[in-house]
């Protein structure tokens, strides 16, 4: 199947989204919790650095998921530095005027980078549902050119290799094995559930 590997990485797109409200909202602990919103902010931070938007908006829109949104006493603990960064990582993948903040900012980038798959899908699928492939017995090349425009946009973000020197921790196979198989509950009604055992809503 041609797809198979793209089917994997929206897959995997999805499991770090659930895998962080996961761990969030399965922290009893207040301060531990809080911790962890800050470690996962902090994740985010180094997806950007090293231009894995895919992974950088899975993880934003995890905290931004409303299990995890509606946890006050958390997000009040976390220090502001950290609550300043997360209200510019929302800005950045805010969908409004066809995710124009994300597109401006990818637009800057030289490669390698790892785009927000699923934006580049929806716009080929608008492409190709939204134009007919032929007009009058004619191929229509307006539509030919914006699927053409955002196949060189995937070919320009990986027209360079990553070369990266990453630090070798001793339990690397520990975190490589952690890595392949997150703990996700993908069900958003067990979620909100957890959420309020850890935080119940207030009267």
């Amino acid at each position: 199947q041609i797809t198979s590997n793209l089917d994997v990485f929206i897959r995997r797109f999805n499991e770090i989204q659930y895998w962080v409200v996961t761990e969030i909202v399965s922290t009893t602990n207040l301060t531990k919790r809080m911790s962890l919103v800050k470690k996962f902010i902090k994740l985010a931070a180094f997806c950007k650095e090293y231009q894995n938007l895919n992974a950088f908006f899975a993880i934003v829109m995890g905290l931004s998921n409303t299990a995890v949104s509606r946890l006050s006493m958390t997000w009040d603990k976390l220090p502001s530095k950290f609550r300043k960064l997360f209200t510019e990582y929302e800005a950045l993948i805010d969908p409004s005027r066809n995710h124009r903040a994300y597109r401006m900012s990818v637009g800057k980038l030289q490669p390698p980078v790892i785009p927000f798959m699923p934006l580049l899908l929806k716009d080929m699928t608008f492409a190709h549902e939204g134009n007919k492939t032929s007009l009058d017995g004619l191929v229509n090349f307006e539509k030919m050119h914006m699927m053409a425009q955002t196949m060189r946009a995937v070919r320009f973000c990986r027209s360079r290799h990553l070369v990266l020197d990453p630090p070798s921790p001793k339990n690397e196979n520990e975190i490589r094995n952690y890595i392949r198989c997150f703990r996700t509950i993908d069900n958003q009604r067990v979620l909100n559930s957890m959420s309020q055992k850890v935080e119940p809503r207030r009267s």
